[in-house]
């Protein structure tokens, strides 16, 4: 493994780390505040569009054609021409997304029609949605720019700002929930109120990014290109236009689970619940990993180098194994105590633990493969073979809505998250024939005999932890908080433990690397 790779890989982590962790105690405020009811339900089926058209417009297929296209400009134009084009696509994707901001608001009622149409069974629930909708659409503009400035932050290979951006998100959404509650506010006011923090937020995540770039020689000037004259700019609007697509498995399956889950009264709450622990590992993690290996898979599809994109890829892939298999089989193991330590309180209660896990368990068994598309599919940008990872996107969709068609009134909301999860296996199995036959070969034999040691691994440290947390829970039980953090953070130390004696047994070579890394900064 690369240790440059594992070193950036390693800030990102710490710094996503420092923000799920925040995103966990902002998810706690809004279970207390909202539980599993008809507000909580609106305000995530509401925020559902501007996280969709964000994850599609701006963090998703913006940033797989706008970083290849700046760093290509770094190497030609330096600086100068690197920063103008970012200001042309800072200044034309502002067009664009106030457009779809005007159309979001004007029809909010047939957007949460679409999306959540049965909510009118429950009255007032269908308006509460729509106005909602109409506050967080502005949200959008804001992300496309933050997403805009860490593209030019990650490009130049500075990760940390970027990284602490959704941490600066969750800290200004604490900060509101914890007034709202403080406040006594209920109902109508804390759903609104939480929605109006939301934009404040996302400023937050755009201005936490803004000072580093202008150390670094950047300078706010708006341009416009809509007729895409320059080369570099209609090079980053050819690709993002099948990127759009093509990173829209999870996203479009999460809106799709949400129409399917409104004719459950909490499922789409419990669902997002879930969704938000997978999130944590996928953050963490995939992301971490990913956002790294744009940049490397960049900087080589610009020398030619198919060679080296693939042990870039093989890199991330054994990366993604080391940490991301253990996170699944630790979610399996303790989801449920872990569930209700962070959320059983306030309006969330005992069958809403038990809902959010049924989910939860569902979810997980996708983990690997979400967080390996997301390493997965750059190397497509990369080379500009972005149909394969827009069919590959499409096929997974498909998959979920089929799934979801024919199981959902059978088996009711929790075959949504097995549906997601099957759609990420799809996504993934895709994509990674695809680049071994289209870009690069792989090295599978090497890779499914380290996959194979980290499964040893993983076994061992599954069942020390099963049997860490049926030993603690027989003492402590799980009835006081108290109990209910040993009951989770006292499996969690062993099953890390072993987990790091396995592979240090098993030859592991990831855990080599972290242990030397740990040890040098021990010893400065």
């Amino acid at each position: 493994m690369s240790r440059r790779l594992g070193r950036a890989a390693g800030l990102i982590s710490l710094a996503t780390m420092l923000s799920r962790v925040l995103g966990l105690v902002r998810e706690q405020l809004f279970a207390a505040l909202m539980g599993a009811s008809t507000a909580a339900d609106a305000f995530v089926a509401a925020f559902r569009v501007p996280n969709l058209l964000r994850d599609l417009l701006a963090e998703g297929a913006l940033s797989q054609a706008f970083v290849p296209a700046f760093k290509a400009e770094l190497r030609t134009g330096g600086k100068t021409g690197a920063y103008r084009l970012g200001n042309i696509v800072a200044g034309n994707l502002a067009v664009v997304v106030l457009l779809v901001i005007g159309a979001g608001v004007l029809f909010a009622p047939e957007i949460v029609g679409l999306l959540a149409g049965k909510f009118v069974k429950v009255p007032g629930k269908f308006d509460l949605t729509v106005e909602l909708t109409r506050v967080m659409m502005p949200f959008l503009l804001l992300v496309t720019w933050a997403a805009v400035a860490m593209g030019m932050l990650n490009s130049q290979e500075r990760y940390g700002a970027p990284a602490l951006a959704p941490a600066a998100f969750n800290v200004i959404s604490i900060v509101v929930g914890a007034g709202l509650h403080l406040a006594g506010f209920t109902g109508h006011d804390v759903v609104l109120g939480w929605a109006i923090g939301t934009l404040v937020a996302g400023l937050a995540q755009l201005a936490i990014q803004l000072p580093p770039l202008w150390r670094m020689g950047w300078r706010p000037d708006l341009r416009l290109d809509l007729a895409l004259r320059d080369p570099m700019v209609r090079q980053v609007a050819l690709v993002m236009a099948p990127a759009i697509v093509s990173v829209a498995a999870v996203q479009v399956n999460v809106f799709v689970n949400t129409m399917f889950a409104s004719s459950e009264q909490g499922a789409v709450a419990w669902l997002n619940y879930a969704f938000r622990f997978l999130q944590l590992p996928i953050g963490v993690f995939g992301v971490a990993i990913a956002t790294v290996s744009t940049t490397r898979f960049a900087e080589a599809a610009a020398e030619g180098d198919r060679a080296a994109i693939s042990r870039h890829l093989v890199e991330g892939l054994r990366l993604v194994a080391f940490l991301c298999v253990p996170a699944t089989v630790g979610l399996l193991v303790l989801g449920e105590p872990i569930i209700r330590m962070i959320y059983e309180r306030g309006r969330f209660f005992t069958h809403d633990t038990a809902a959010t896990t049924a989910a939860l368990d569902l979810y997980v068994t996708g983990l690997v493969a979400y967080a390996a598309v997301k390493v997965l599919a750059p190397a497509f940008y990369a080379v500009r073979l972005t149909r394969i990872a827009m069919l590959a996107s499409v096929t997974a969709v498909a998959g979920n809505v089929i799934a979801n068609a024919i199981l959902h009134p059978i088996y009711g909301y929790r075959v949504l998250a097995l549906g997601t999860a099957l759609s990420a296996l799809i996504n993934c199995a895709i994509l990674y024939v695809s680049f071994d036959r289209r870009i690069a070969p792989i090295p599978h034999g090497a890779l499914a005999r380290y996959l194979a040691r980290v499964g040893v691994a993983v076994a061992i440290m599954g069942a020390a932890t099963w049997g860490a947390f049926r030993a603690i829970d027989g003492v402590f039980g799980h009835a006081r908080f108290p109990a209910q953090v040993v009951g989770v953070f006292g499996p969690i130390a062993v099953g890390g433990a072993v987990y790091a004696l396995a592979c240090l047994a098993l030859r592991v070579e990831e855990l080599d690397h972290l242990l030397g890394k740990l040890t040098r900064r021990l010893r400065r």
